[in-house]
């Protein structure tokens, strides 16, 4: 809310986005990528994560594999499963990426609600 009730702009709210660019290719990893690869990290499962996102596994994975691209690294390994099917798990630098990109999302939200808070509460005189 960024207005007491009844204020004109009771129901206009802030929202933001975070993702990294490689100015070259043209690639970038945002917040929905990492919320996928986060999602493989809780449910050991590339198609579990993705139908959380409402993906399919084949976007899931090719937006995986562009990440990838992008960045250099492996972020997510696959094993081979038999009849009861595979896993995927984040590689250490995957792992390592989802925790930073974290944190850099919690200092923002920390930042932006500050700044946006005193921005409505200027409106709001």
């Amino acid at each position: 809310m960024a207005g007491p009730k009844g204020s004109k702009y009771y129901n206009v709210f802030l929202e933001y986005g975070v993702w990294l660019t490689n100015k070259e290719s043209g690639g970038k990893l945002d917040d929905k990528l990492v919320r996928l690869l986060a999602g493989i990290q809780d449910t050991g499962t590339l198609r579990s994560a993705a139908e959380v996102l409402g993906l399919s596994y084949r976007k899931a994975w090719g937006d995986i594999r562009k990440a990838e691209k992008f960045i250099g690294f492996s972020l997510v390994e696959k094993i081979r499963g038999g009849k009861d099917g595979g896993l995927s798990r984040l590689t250490v630098d995957g792992k390592e990426l989802v925790e930073a990109f974290s944190q850099l999302h919690r200092d923002f939200d920390e930042a932006i609600y500050r700044t946006t808070k005193k921005f409505f509460h200027d409106l709001n005189k």
